[in-house]
C-alpha cells in the first residue's frame, strides 16, 4: 500500500472535498449541510480543508470552520474518512496545524443506532488517536413557530443592560456555580473564572447581533436573577447564552429566562431558533423541553 499524501486544498482543486465516497450517517454531511468555498457561496475555505490521498483517490478529509472576520479557525467539523483509513485520517490532524476543538455532530440516541455509533466511535477513535479527549456530550435543540410560543411565567423583569463591564460581573457570578463542561475546562485553567466570563463575553461580542438585545433579569423586589441573550450567530438565531446567578438558583429562573429568549427572537422574525446545552445539564434540558425545543441532534466535542 503506497504512502498517502495529505494536504490542504487550493481553490483549483477545492472539488476533491467531495470525491469521498459515503455514505456518512454522521458528521456535517449527514445532516443536510452543504460544504462550499467562500468563492462558491459558502463558509469553508481551501487553505483550511486538508485531504489525504491514495494512489490519487481520497481517503480522508478534514474541514475547519471560523466566521467570516476570523483569521484562524475556530471549529473542525468536518471529518470523515474510508473504511479501514483511520490512522490515516488521525495522522491528516496530526499534521495540520491547528489546535482546536472537534465538533461531532450525530443523530439523537446514537447509541442505538449501529450505523451512526460505530460511524461515531470510528472518528472519535481517530481523534484520540490524534492526540484529542473528549469533553462533553451536548443536546442540539430546535424550537420553530409550530412548535408554539410558551408563555411567560410572569415572574421576572427584564432590562438591556448596556455597560460590559456590569454584563461581565453578572457572567462570573453565574460561572462561579455553572455545570457546563467549556467553562469548567477554562476555569480549571490559568485564566480561571476570569477568562472564563471574558470568553463568553467575546463570543457575545462575535455574534453579528445587536449588542441591544443582551438583557438582565431581576425579581419583582429589585434582585438580580441572571442573564439571557438571544443572538444570532452565522447559522441563523439562537439562545445565546442563559445563565442565573447563584443567589436566585434553585426556583426554576433558567426557564424563565429560556422562555422570554425564545420569545424576544420570535418578535424579530425568527423562523427557527437553535439551542444546545450539555447531557448533563439537567435542569437546563428540563428547561428546553418544557419550553417546546426539541432534540434535533446530539453533538460529541473533543479537544
Amino acid at each position: 500500500m503506497t504512502s498517502p499524501v495529505i494536504r490542504a486544498l487550493t481553490p483549483g482543486d477545492a472539488h476533491l472535498f467531495h470525491c469521498l465516497p459515503g455514505p456518512f450517517p454522521v458528521g456535517r454531511a449527514a445532516f443536510g449541510h452543504r460544504y462550499a468555498t467562500v468563492a462558491d457561496g459558502g463558509e469553508y475555505r481551501p487553505e483550511w480543508t486538508w485531504v489525504a490521498l491514495r494512489d490519487g483517490a481520497v481517503v480522508a478529509r478534514a474541514a475547519w470552520w471560523g466566521g467570516p472576520e476570523d483569521t484562524e479557525p475556530v471549529l473542525l467539523n468536518y471529518f470523515d474518512f474510508a473504511e479501514g483509513e483511520g490512522e490515516t485520517a488521525a495522522e491528516l490532524l496530526r499534521r495540520a496545524p491547528w489546535s482546536v476543538e472537534y465538533e461531532l455532530i450525530v443523530p439523537p440516541g446514537w447509541r442505538e443506532v449501529p450505523e451512526a455509533r460505530d460511524a461515531a466511535s470510528a472518528r472519535i477513535a481517530a481523534a484520540e488517536a490524534a492526540g484529542m479527549k473528549p469533553l462533553v456530550e451536548r443536546y442540539r435543540y430546535e424550537w420553530t413557530p409550530g412548535d408554539g410560543l410558551p408563555e411567560r411565567p410572569g415572574r421576572l423583569e427584564f432590562r438591556a443592560e448596556p455597560d460590559d463591564a456590569v454584563i461581565l460581573d453578572v457572567l462570573r457570578r453565574v460561572h462561579s456555580v455553572t455545570l457546563d463542561a467549556h467553562a469548567l475546562r477554562t476555569i480549571e485553567g490559568p485564566g480561571g473564572l476570569e477568562q472564563a466570563a471574558q470568553e463568553e463575553l467575546d463570543f457575545f461580542n462575535w455574534c453579528p447581533s445587536p449588542r441591544s438585545w443582551w438583557q438582565l433579569a431581576y425579581t419583582p423586589d429589585g434582585e438580580l436573577a441572571g442573564i439571557h441573550v438571544p443572538a444570532r450567530n452565522p447559522g441563523g438565531p439562537c439562545i445565546g447564552f442563559i445563565g442565573v446567578v447563584p443567589e436566585a438558583r434553585g426556583h426554576g429562573y433558567g426557564y424563565d429566562l429560556l422562555v422570554e429568549c425564545t420569545r424576544f427572537l420570535a418578535g424579530e422574525g425568527a423562523t427557527s431558533v437553535a439551542g444546545a446545552t450539555d447531557r448533563g445539564n439537567v435542569p437546563m434540558a428540563a428547561a428546553f423541553a418544557r419550553a417546546g425545543h426539541r432534540i434535533t441532534q446530539e453533538r460529541v466535542h473533543l479537544v
